[in-house]
């Protein structure tokens, strides 16, 4: 027991203490301020006022079980870990197919969970590992180089093609930022990637193509709508109903905001304002200046994350941050785009706000994947 201990304090003193404090100070304002956000949906179900406030503090709770499992082992023995996920992952979003159930459009949920959700954590790890894998023979010249490559492209786009099929446009959005930016800041040469690129557009158009021709249209009639994301007040009555309610919301809580509980825009107004419009009643309720932290939180956790993966002594700990860091960037810029009318709404969680169960979970495992990565390049350094 006490030999556990001793671990448990190491590893804590090892960790990056100014990260995990903000971290923490974002997850308890957003669990607490889900009491306020879903009461109206609370009182629609006729369930209790704190019942989504109890199942978050459920998943943060298992969150921080599995965090405690990921910092306790190496990254470096992570492989069998990785490809477990992968097959697990890739079997939910297969099933999806079958036995998913649709929310919104997208058919994205299957025994209480979100698949794609799962996805982007596994999808960073995997890929992380192979550059780690693979980073001597793909900076090595004059040897073939596209095996590996095919390996590559094969677990970076498996996910995003499973989840456009199933509609989810915004997740799948995200898991091709990240494999993106991961295979331009990969160790590939710069010529074989722009081969790859090009080989990559060339497919794409022949998919296009295939898919036209078969089915005869490439995104949903209500996919397509979401475009249309200017003026949405203009269209209150045909879709822009939800941007415009959040414009108003956010107008009505101005610098100061109405005061706590006190938003208006919640009750019936905007459809789920507890998940992923919740940044809209935060600003109605909390007002203007009172969001401001949580943008320089964004912004230092966003920093923070990268300074670790630029510090990282191994390669695969530099993949592993910088994927979390574009991870938690596309949440904030896909979900805060569409509020602001900036870009199409697609349903996507805002990080530490937001509630979900899937995602906060997923999210807490990333956390702890940077730490486990901080953690290492603290002690390697020591041990130099």
């Amino acid at each position: 027991m006490k030999p556990l201990i001793k671990s448990l304090k190491n590893t804590i003193n090892d960790m990056d203490k100014p990260l995990l404090v903000v971290t923490i100070i974002l997850f308890l304002f957003g669990t607490l301020n889900i009491v306020t956000a879903s009461s109206s949906e609370a009182v629609s179900y006729n369930i209790s006022l704190y019942y989504y406030f109890f199942k978050q503090m459920e998943i943060l709770l298992l969150g921080v079980f599995v965090s405690l499992f990921i910092l306790s082992i190496p990254t470096k023995k992570w492989k069998t870990f990785a490809f477990v996920g992968f097959i697990g992952v890739t079997f939910l979003l297969a099933m999806l197919t079958f036995r998913g159930e649709s929310h919104r459009g997208a058919k994205n949920w299957i025994f209480g969970v979100q698949p794609s959700e799962f996805a982007k954590p596994v999808l960073i790890v995997c890929l992380a590992l192979l550059f780690d894998v693979f980073y001597k023979k793909l900076r090595t010249k004059g040897i073939n180089h596209y095996d590996m490559i095919g390996i590559i492209l094969f677990v970076g786009l498996l996910f995003p093609i499973f989840v456009f099929e199933q509609k989810d446009f915004g997740g799948m959005l995200i898991l091709l930022a990240i494999f993106g930016v991961l295979f331009l800041a990969s160790p590939i040469l710069r010529i074989e990637k722009l081969k790859t690129v090009i080989f990559l557009i060339i497919v794409a158009a022949f998919g296009i193509l295939v898919i036209l021709n078969t089915k005869g249209y490439i995104l949903t009639d209500a996919q397509l709508a979401r475009f249309n994301f200017w003026d949405p007040c203009s269209r209150y009555e045909t879709g822009g109903y939800q941007i415009c309610n959040s414009f108003i919301a956010i107008n009505s809580g101005g610098l100061t905001g109405l005061g706590v509980g006190k938003s208006k825009q919640k009750y019936s107004y905007i459809p789920e304002a507890h998940t992923d419009s919740v940044f809209s009643i935060i600003v109605e309720e909390y007002g203007l200046l009172f969001v401001t932290p949580i943008f320089i939180g964004y912004i230092f956790i966003l920093k923070r994350i990268l300074d670790i993966s630029m510090n990282a002594t191994t390669i695969r700990g530099q993949y592993l941050a910088l994927g979390v860091a574009i991870y938690i960037f596309m949440h904030i810029l896909i979900n805060l785009g569409g509020l602001f009318g900036i870009m199409p709404l697609t349903g996507v969680p805002l990080p530490f706000l937001s509630y979900g169960g899937s995602f906060a979970l997923s999210l807490i495992v990333s956390l702890a994947i940077v730490q486990r990565v901080h953690i290492e390049t603290k002690r390697e350094r020591i041990r130099i």
